[in-house]
Protein backbone atom coordinates (compact mmCIF):
# COMPACT_ATOMS: atom_id res chain seq x y z
CA UNK A 1 0.00 0.00 0.00
CA UNK A 2 0.86 3.72 -0.69
CA UNK A 3 2.02 5.45 2.28
CA UNK A 4 -0.48 7.81 3.62
CA UNK A 5 1.75 10.95 3.60
CA UNK A 6 1.97 10.50 0.17
CA UNK A 7 -1.44 11.06 -0.03
CA UNK A 8 -1.47 13.59 2.32
CA UNK A 9 0.70 15.39 0.33
CA UNK A 10 -1.24 14.97 -2.76
CA UNK A 11 -4.54 16.34 -1.38
CA UNK A 12 -3.24 19.49 -0.20
CA UNK A 13 -1.54 20.04 -3.47
CA UNK A 14 -4.74 19.46 -5.11
CA UNK A 15 -6.96 21.79 -2.67
CA UNK A 16 -4.34 24.70 -2.76
CA UNK A 17 -3.55 24.40 -6.49
CA UNK A 18 0.23 25.22 -5.29
CA UNK A 19 2.87 22.97 -4.36
CA UNK A 20 4.24 26.13 -2.08
CA UNK A 21 1.46 26.66 -0.39
CA UNK A 22 0.95 22.41 0.08
CA UNK A 23 4.51 22.74 1.76
CA UNK A 24 3.30 25.42 4.16
CA UNK A 25 0.27 23.54 5.43
CA UNK A 26 2.28 20.33 5.42
CA UNK A 27 5.70 21.77 6.95
CA UNK A 28 7.47 20.96 4.47
CA UNK A 29 9.60 21.87 2.05
CA UNK A 30 8.79 22.52 -1.14
CA UNK A 31 11.30 20.11 -2.99
CA UNK A 32 9.93 17.48 -0.50
CA UNK A 33 5.83 18.60 -1.81
CA UNK A 34 7.62 17.84 -5.06
CA UNK A 35 9.55 14.24 -4.68
CA UNK A 36 6.02 13.40 -2.94
CA UNK A 37 4.25 13.91 -5.75
CA UNK A 38 6.93 11.98 -8.17
CA UNK A 39 6.61 9.18 -6.10
CA UNK A 40 2.94 9.05 -6.10
CA UNK A 41 2.81 9.14 -10.03
CA UNK A 42 5.02 6.73 -10.20
CA UNK A 43 3.62 4.34 -8.06
CA UNK A 44 0.54 4.64 -10.18
CA UNK A 45 2.49 5.06 -13.75
CA UNK A 46 -0.05 7.66 -14.47
CA UNK A 47 0.68 11.84 -14.22
CA UNK A 48 -1.29 13.49 -11.51
CA UNK A 49 -0.80 17.17 -12.11
CA UNK A 50 0.30 19.08 -14.49
CA UNK A 51 1.80 22.95 -14.38
CA UNK A 52 -0.17 26.37 -14.96
CA UNK A 53 0.35 29.85 -14.52
CA UNK A 54 -0.94 30.08 -11.24
CA UNK A 55 0.66 26.94 -9.95
CA UNK A 56 -0.66 23.03 -10.67
CA UNK A 57 -3.86 21.41 -11.33
CA UNK A 58 -5.44 18.14 -11.58
CA UNK A 59 -5.48 15.99 -14.63
CA UNK A 60 -8.26 14.07 -15.71
CA UNK A 61 -6.90 10.73 -13.57
CA UNK A 62 -5.48 13.22 -11.09
CA UNK A 63 -9.35 14.41 -10.64
CA UNK A 64 -10.75 11.03 -10.13
CA UNK A 65 -8.03 10.14 -7.41
CA UNK A 66 -8.66 13.51 -5.39
CA UNK A 67 -12.46 12.89 -5.43
CA UNK A 68 -11.81 9.90 -3.29
CA UNK A 69 -8.75 11.04 -1.22
CA UNK A 70 -11.26 14.02 -0.67
CA UNK A 71 -13.73 11.43 1.01
CA UNK A 72 -10.94 9.85 3.05
CA UNK A 73 -9.73 12.78 4.41
CA UNK A 74 -13.66 14.25 5.38
CA UNK A 75 -13.69 10.73 6.73
CA UNK A 76 -10.20 10.62 9.13
CA UNK A 77 -11.41 14.57 9.69
CA UNK A 78 -14.70 13.58 11.69
CA UNK A 79 -12.90 10.70 13.09
CA UNK A 80 -10.36 12.84 14.68
CA UNK A 81 -13.06 15.24 15.78
CA UNK A 82 -15.37 12.17 17.19
CA UNK A 83 -12.08 11.44 19.29
CA UNK A 84 -11.45 14.76 20.34
CA UNK A 85 -14.75 14.91 21.77
CA UNK A 86 -14.74 11.54 23.86
CA UNK A 87 -11.78 12.16 25.33
CA UNK A 88 -13.19 15.50 26.57
CA UNK A 89 -16.20 13.95 27.02
CA UNK A 90 -18.34 15.78 24.41
CA UNK A 91 -19.84 13.10 23.39
CA UNK A 92 -20.46 9.11 24.00
CA UNK A 93 -22.31 7.12 26.10
CA UNK A 94 -21.61 5.45 29.67
CA UNK A 95 -23.87 2.25 30.28
CA UNK A 96 -23.80 1.06 33.80
CA UNK A 97 -24.59 -2.41 35.08
CA UNK A 98 -27.04 -2.85 38.65
CA UNK A 99 -29.68 -3.29 40.68
CA UNK A 100 -32.77 -0.76 40.76
CA UNK A 101 -32.06 -0.03 44.41
CA UNK A 102 -28.51 0.78 43.82
CA UNK A 103 -29.30 2.65 41.01
CA UNK A 104 -32.05 4.52 43.06
CA UNK A 105 -30.09 5.17 46.79
CA UNK A 106 -26.55 4.95 45.86
CA UNK A 107 -26.05 5.66 42.11
CA UNK A 108 -28.94 8.49 41.69
CA UNK A 109 -26.95 11.67 43.01
CA UNK A 110 -23.70 10.78 41.22
CA UNK A 111 -25.77 9.90 38.05
CA UNK A 112 -27.04 13.47 38.60
CA UNK A 113 -23.74 14.84 39.06
CA UNK A 114 -22.19 13.40 36.01
CA UNK A 115 -25.15 14.62 33.65
CA UNK A 116 -24.89 17.92 34.62
CA UNK A 117 -21.17 17.83 33.92
CA UNK A 118 -21.15 16.41 30.81
CA UNK A 119 -24.74 16.39 28.61
CA UNK A 120 -23.25 15.44 25.90
CA UNK A 121 -22.36 11.87 27.15
CA UNK A 122 -25.45 9.43 27.34
CA UNK A 123 -26.55 7.33 30.10
CA UNK A 124 -27.74 3.81 29.66
CA UNK A 125 -28.60 2.08 32.26
CA UNK A 126 -29.20 -1.77 32.38
CA UNK A 127 -31.32 -3.49 35.32
CA UNK A 128 -30.46 -7.30 36.82
CA UNK A 129 -29.21 -9.53 39.32
CA UNK A 130 -25.27 -9.63 40.20
CA UNK A 131 -25.34 -12.48 37.98
CA UNK A 132 -26.40 -10.85 35.13
CA UNK A 133 -24.82 -8.27 35.71
CA UNK A 134 -21.65 -9.86 35.72
CA UNK A 135 -22.85 -11.74 31.87
CA UNK A 136 -23.42 -8.13 30.61
CA UNK A 137 -20.06 -7.15 31.55
CA UNK A 138 -18.34 -10.13 29.93
CA UNK A 139 -20.56 -9.62 26.89
CA UNK A 140 -19.61 -6.01 26.54
CA UNK A 141 -23.01 -4.82 26.81
CA UNK A 142 -21.96 -2.39 29.66
CA UNK A 143 -18.79 -0.34 30.89
CA UNK A 144 -19.30 -1.60 34.56
CA UNK A 145 -21.18 -2.68 36.74
CA UNK A 146 -22.40 -1.88 40.58
CA UNK A 147 -22.84 -4.86 42.26
CA UNK A 148 -22.64 -6.28 46.40
CA UNK A 149 -19.53 -8.03 47.01
CA UNK A 150 -17.96 -10.57 47.28
CA UNK A 151 -17.72 -11.41 43.87
CA UNK A 152 -14.97 -13.97 43.05
CA UNK A 153 -13.58 -14.21 38.85
CA UNK A 154 -10.47 -14.16 37.75
CA UNK A 155 -11.58 -12.09 34.86
CA UNK A 156 -12.97 -9.37 36.80
CA UNK A 157 -11.67 -6.63 38.69
CA UNK A 158 -14.03 -4.98 42.11
CA UNK A 159 -13.55 -1.73 43.51
CA UNK A 160 -14.86 -1.03 46.80
CA UNK A 161 -17.39 1.33 47.17
CA UNK A 162 -20.14 2.16 50.04
CA UNK A 163 -21.03 -0.55 53.03
CA UNK A 164 -24.67 -1.04 53.79
CA UNK A 165 -26.42 -2.51 56.68
CA UNK A 166 -29.20 -5.06 55.90
CA UNK A 167 -32.31 -5.14 58.76
CA UNK A 168 -35.49 -5.93 59.14
CA UNK A 169 -38.07 -3.43 59.42
CA UNK A 170 -41.70 -3.46 59.93
CA UNK A 171 -44.99 -1.06 60.30
CA UNK A 172 -47.61 0.09 62.78
CA UNK A 173 -49.33 -3.04 63.06
CA UNK A 174 -46.09 -4.94 64.75
CA UNK A 175 -46.03 -1.94 66.71
CA UNK A 176 -46.26 -4.06 70.17
CA UNK A 177 -42.24 -4.91 68.82
CA UNK A 178 -40.22 -2.39 68.92
CA UNK A 179 -39.29 -2.40 72.82
CA UNK A 180 -38.37 -6.03 72.24
CA UNK A 181 -35.35 -7.84 71.25
CA UNK A 182 -36.33 -11.13 68.73
CA UNK A 183 -34.07 -14.37 67.57
CA UNK A 184 -34.42 -15.48 64.86
CA UNK A 185 -36.70 -18.40 65.80
CA UNK A 186 -39.38 -15.52 67.54
CA UNK A 187 -38.80 -13.38 63.74
CA UNK A 188 -39.96 -16.78 61.85
CA UNK A 189 -43.42 -16.69 63.96
CA UNK A 190 -44.30 -13.65 61.70
CA UNK A 191 -44.71 -13.48 58.03
CA UNK A 192 -41.46 -12.64 56.52
CA UNK A 193 -41.40 -10.65 53.14
CA UNK A 194 -38.03 -10.98 50.79
CA UNK A 195 -36.86 -9.97 47.30
CA UNK A 196 -37.84 -12.56 45.02
CA UNK A 197 -35.19 -12.46 42.73
CA UNK A 198 -32.06 -13.95 43.26
CA UNK A 199 -30.34 -10.75 44.98
CA UNK A 200 -27.04 -10.96 46.58
CA UNK A 201 -29.11 -9.66 50.07
CA UNK A 202 -31.31 -12.74 49.73
CA UNK A 203 -28.68 -15.33 49.46
CA UNK A 204 -26.58 -13.80 52.50
CA UNK A 205 -29.73 -13.30 54.81
CA UNK A 206 -30.76 -17.18 54.01
CA UNK A 207 -27.07 -18.33 54.88
CA UNK A 208 -27.07 -16.95 57.75
CA UNK A 209 -30.59 -18.48 58.90
CA UNK A 210 -29.15 -21.66 57.99
CA UNK A 211 -25.93 -21.34 59.95
CA UNK A 212 -28.09 -20.41 63.10
CA UNK A 213 -30.09 -24.10 62.07
CA UNK A 214 -33.29 -22.58 60.86
CA UNK A 215 -35.02 -22.01 57.15
CA UNK A 216 -35.82 -18.75 56.27
CA UNK A 217 -38.93 -19.48 53.99
CA UNK A 218 -40.90 -15.83 53.15
CA UNK A 219 -44.81 -16.00 53.10
CA UNK A 220 -44.33 -13.34 50.58
CA UNK A 221 -41.81 -12.17 47.49
CA UNK A 222 -41.79 -9.54 45.66
CA UNK A 223 -39.92 -7.86 42.84
CA UNK A 224 -38.43 -4.63 43.94
CA UNK A 225 -37.07 -3.04 47.15
CA UNK A 226 -39.91 -0.22 46.84
CA UNK A 227 -42.75 -2.97 47.39
CA UNK A 228 -40.78 -4.56 50.30
CA UNK A 229 -40.88 -0.69 51.80
CA UNK A 230 -44.62 -0.50 50.96
CA UNK A 231 -45.70 -4.20 52.25
CA UNK A 232 -44.04 -3.45 55.23
CA UNK A 233 -45.27 -0.25 55.59
CA UNK A 234 -48.93 -1.35 55.17
CA UNK A 235 -48.65 -4.15 57.45
CA UNK A 236 -48.83 -7.12 55.44
CA UNK A 237 -45.48 -8.56 57.00
CA UNK A 238 -41.48 -7.97 58.20
CA UNK A 239 -39.41 -7.02 55.13
CA UNK A 240 -35.98 -7.17 54.66
CA UNK A 241 -34.82 -3.95 53.43
CA UNK A 242 -31.02 -2.35 53.52
CA UNK A 243 -31.59 -0.02 56.43
CA UNK A 244 -29.93 3.22 54.15
CA UNK A 245 -32.76 2.44 51.59
CA UNK A 246 -34.98 2.94 54.14
CA UNK A 247 -33.73 6.03 56.41
CA UNK A 248 -36.62 8.32 55.52
CA UNK A 249 -39.56 5.93 56.33
CA UNK A 250 -37.23 5.25 59.56
CA UNK A 251 -36.76 8.82 60.89
CA UNK A 252 -40.64 9.56 59.85
CA UNK A 253 -41.77 6.50 62.34
CA UNK A 254 -43.96 4.54 59.13
CA UNK A 255 -41.09 2.05 59.46
CA UNK A 256 -39.04 0.58 62.80
CA UNK A 257 -36.00 -1.50 62.75
CA UNK A 258 -36.47 -5.18 64.37
CA UNK A 259 -33.95 -5.74 67.24
CA UNK A 260 -32.01 -9.49 66.73
CA UNK A 261 -30.23 -10.57 69.18
CA UNK A 262 -27.97 -11.57 66.44
CA UNK A 263 -25.52 -8.84 64.78
CA UNK A 264 -26.79 -8.95 60.66
CA UNK A 265 -23.08 -8.74 58.68
CA UNK A 266 -22.85 -5.21 56.61
CA UNK A 267 -22.27 -5.80 53.13
CA UNK A 268 -20.17 -4.30 50.78
CA UNK A 269 -21.05 -2.37 47.00
CA UNK A 270 -18.30 -3.16 44.48
CA UNK A 271 -17.70 -1.07 41.37
CA UNK A 272 -17.33 -4.10 38.90
CA UNK A 273 -15.08 -3.97 35.25
CA UNK A 274 -13.85 -6.72 33.23
CA UNK A 275 -9.63 -6.91 34.27
CA UNK A 276 -6.58 -6.06 31.91
CA UNK A 277 -9.31 -3.94 29.63
CA UNK A 278 -9.49 -0.46 29.02
CA UNK A 279 -12.05 1.54 29.98
CA UNK A 280 -13.65 4.61 28.17
CA UNK A 281 -13.12 8.41 28.97
CA UNK A 282 -16.65 8.66 30.80
CA UNK A 283 -16.01 5.26 32.32
CA UNK A 284 -12.75 6.63 34.19
CA UNK A 285 -14.52 9.82 34.91
CA UNK A 286 -17.57 8.43 36.63
CA UNK A 287 -15.55 5.71 38.47
CA UNK A 288 -13.28 8.75 39.54
CA UNK A 289 -16.39 10.87 40.79
CA UNK A 290 -17.43 7.82 42.86
CA UNK A 291 -14.34 7.68 44.83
Amino acid sequence: MINYELYKVFYWAAKTGSLTQAAKVLFLTQPSVSHAIKQLEDSFGITLFYRNSKGVALTQEGVILYSYIEQSHILISLAEKKMDELKNLDSGELKIGGSDSLFKHYLLPFLEEFHQRHPGIGLSLIHGTTPEIITFLKEGRIDLGVVRMPIIDTQLEVREGIQLQDCFVAGARYAELKAKVLSFEMLLRYPIILFSRNSRARMAITELFHEYGYELKPEIEVGSVDLLIEFARKGLGISYVTREFVSKELDNGTLFEIQLDVQLPPSQVGIMIMRNMPLSSAANTFIGQIK
